[in-house]
């Protein structure tokens, strides 16, 4: 690798100093001896010839580089969390499956021994190819239909995964969702206003009884990790949290968050998380359950996001102001 450019290092969501954090988190002296690091690894292991290493931002004990090499610019993924490395592994598995699929998603490269995730040096890396595109934008409608489309296809896929069982195994099920909605005003809504913990304890009395199936779900689908180009999602990324969950749940959670990106967290309108619904709804339509939920999930997740003191990108007026309900 050329030694002319040194990588530039950044925080991808943390207000801590970068190369402070490439020392302290993966025992770096510097930007060029990671960069140089990561092109050892990734000619070792997947016989890449790496031209330049220009960015790497890191993500508590996570790390991402982007690389230049004869075959167009490539993505490094690493972790130095041990008790993460078989979890890892496991969705390095499930990415290439859903890939197969014909789920937009940022595939897996094979090491030359045919592995996708390699630890190197008391890391877990992984290797992609850089999928152009831009984060979605939630101000263009369209682009929102797709999402939730691209969502249902999603969750329908990961129901069918043959090993959903190995990824499943680093969690456990969910709680009952009534219960998790009650613990939560229990224990983390004091901050609320007593009307508003009452409107949801009171929505809550009104859902309806059945069953709700729980199945693997990404659990971070938001504009962070959907890339839009060519008028369609390119990928998905980011299935590290993926978890046990409803279908709805993450339907709700997502319509929520859908705007959140890095630094960038903040609440978008109703008719977007209606514009989202729809979207979904064209691939799958919710159960009569699901849809008893739909209300409660929306007002719970947007209560859950008002911070204690100050809130400066509106979370507040959001989740408590009448305009809040999406209409079906």
């Amino acid at each position: 690798m050329a030694e002319s450019h040194a990588p530039v290092v950044e925080m991808l969501w943390e207000a801590h100093d970068p190369l402070g954090a490439l020392g302290g988190r993966f025992g770096f002296g510097d930007e060029r001896a990671a960069g140089r690091w990561v092109a050892t690894a990734l000619g070792e292991h997947w016989g890449v010839r790496v031209l330049s290493c220009e960015r790497i931002v890191i993500s508590a004990h996570n790390a991402l580089a982007w690389v230049g090499t004869p075959d167009g610019r490539m993505i490094a993924k690493w972790s130095v969390v041990q008790e993460l490395f078989p979890r890892l592994v496991e969705v390095a598995r499930l990415t290439r499956w859903l890939d197969g699929r014909g789920i937009p998603v940022s595939v897996p490269v094979p090491a030359l021994d045919g592995r996708l995730q390699v630890e190197v040096a008391g890391a877990s890396m992984g290797l992609q190819h850089e999928v152009e595109g831009e984060l979605l934008d939630v101000t263009d409608a369209g682009q929102v239909r797709e999402a939730g489309a691209v969502l249902a296809r999603l969750q329908d896929a990961l129901a069918a995964y043959p090993d959903g069982d190995l990824v499943a195994a680093f969690g456990g099920p969910p709680l009952p969702l009534t219960a998790r909605v009650t613990g939560w005003l229990d224990s983390s809504a004091g901050h609320l206003p007593g009307t508003a913990r009452d409107a949801l304890r009171s929505m809550l009395g009104g859902v309806p009884a059945g069953r709700l199936p729980a199945q693997l779900v990404h659990r971070d689908f938001r504009s962070a990790n959907v890339l839009w180009a060519g008028g369609e999602v390119a990928a998905i990324l980011d299935f590290e949290e993926i978890a046990l969950d409803h279908r709805v749940v993450e339907l709700a959670r997502s319509a929520v968050l859908l705007g959140t990106r890095f630094r960038d967290w903040g609440p978008v309108p109703a008719e977007v998380h209606a514009a989202f619904l729809a979207g979904y709804e064209s691939v799958r339509r919710l159960t009569e359950v699901e849809a008893g939920w739909w209300e409660v999930l929306l007002r719970w997740h947007a209560l859950a996001m008002v911070p204690e003191g100050e809130d400066p990108t509106g979370w507040g007026a959001a989740a408590l102001g009448e305009e809040f309900h999406a209409q079906r």
